[in-house]
């Protein structure tokens, strides 16, 4: 028997920013490489268990002749003699949803539909997965990639694969989000091999967030004073961006904790935050921004290092809406 992708995923639209994607799970190498297809111009497909990969290109198209997502279900399976082994998935740009899961699919495996999303599941521990896919879309605050990576979280924690974990990717698209505006791709995050995939698949979408995704200007910035100053500018030093004081050096080598006025983070400081910004390829946003994520994104961050910087700016950047 050929393998089978059995997984769970969300489909999902967003009316306000025209975004459809889909976020997915698997004990299944590169799950992100089977199951998700989108386009900005027509929605967004899961398939799934024994999945026919043609459904993806083929319900696009679809899609775009005006079909709603119904009838790109039923056309599919319709035409395929082994559909009662597939499971898939259907959000059209028009706001249309449905989903379909053959009578053969292992159990347990079922759908849900949602007024902007579907949510599919097989080879799962239990029902409860999917019931908290759609809770947690539902009642994640955030844009469309918070609300897709809230709903794999919730999924996994509720039962998940019943196999395991191993891989995840998140998909999503919408007009002119790609990269320099060039095409559709606006995020496009996988990972292929993993103990924790959607942990992992979480951290590389905040660095992806922070590096390609372009927020609002803030109406005001916030500069780095105190402790939180200290441990940026004792963090950068780790990192090899800042050269320490020899009186630093000295309270760090007798055990005390080093601090930084408020005064103290001045243009010797954000000469190596600059130098990190980019090293880190973070040009979407200028320093003076970034100091600011830092600032009211610190506290919240986890992680050592150049984990918790990047933590930090996500975190800082959160309250800004993405353009």
């Amino acid at each position: 028997m050929e393998p089978r992708p059995s997984t769970f995923s969300i489909v999902a639209h967003d009316p306000d920013t025209e975004a459809v994607g889909v976020a997915v799970q698997s004990k299944f190498v590169s799950v992100g490489s089977v199951v998700p297809f989108a386009s900005a111009d027509a929605g967004a497909i899961a398939t799934q268990s024994f999945a026919n990969v043609a459904y993806g290109p083929d319900g696009l198209d679809r899609l775009r002749e005006g079909e709603s997502a119904e009838e790109v279900v039923a056309s599919l399976t319709d035409d395929d003699p082994e559909a009662a082994q597939r499971q898939v998935g259907v959000v059209g740009q028009d706001g249309s949803v449905a989903g379909f899961t053959g009578a053969e699919c292992f159990e347990f495996a079922d759908d849900r539909q949602g007024e902007t999303y579907t949510v599919q599941g097989n080879i799962l521990e239990n029902e409860d997965t999917l019931d908290a896919m759609e809770d947690a879309y539902e009642e994640t605050e955030g844009g469309l990639p918070e609300k897709l990576v809230a709903a794999l979280h919730a999924g996994n924690e509720a039962g998940g694969d019943k196999r395991g974990e191993q891989s995840a990717a998140l998909y999503v698209v919408k007009p002119e989000g790609g990269y320099d505006g060039k095409n559709d791709h606006w995020i496009d995050v996988r990972v292929d091999d993993h103990e924790a995939p959607i942990d992992e698949l979480e951290r590389v979408f905040k660095i992806y967030d922070v590096t390609l995704l372009e927020r609002e200007e803030p109406d005001e910035v916030r500069e780095l004073s105190g402790e939180t100053a200290a441990e940026v500018t004792a963090t950068l030093a780790d990192l090899g961006f800042y050269e320490e004081s020899e009186a630093q050096r000295a309270s760090e080598t007798s055990g005390e904790t080093a601090s930084v006025p408020d005064s103290d983070f001045g243009p010797k400081e954000r000469d190596a935050l600059e130098a990190f910004r980019g090293m880190n390829n973070f040009e979407n946003h200028d320093l003076a921004v970034v100091e600011d994520a830092l600032a009211r994104g610190w506290e919240d961050a986890e992680g050592d290092g150049e984990d918790r910087m990047v933590d930090a700016i996500w975190h800082g950047l959160s309250r800004l809406d993405r353009k």
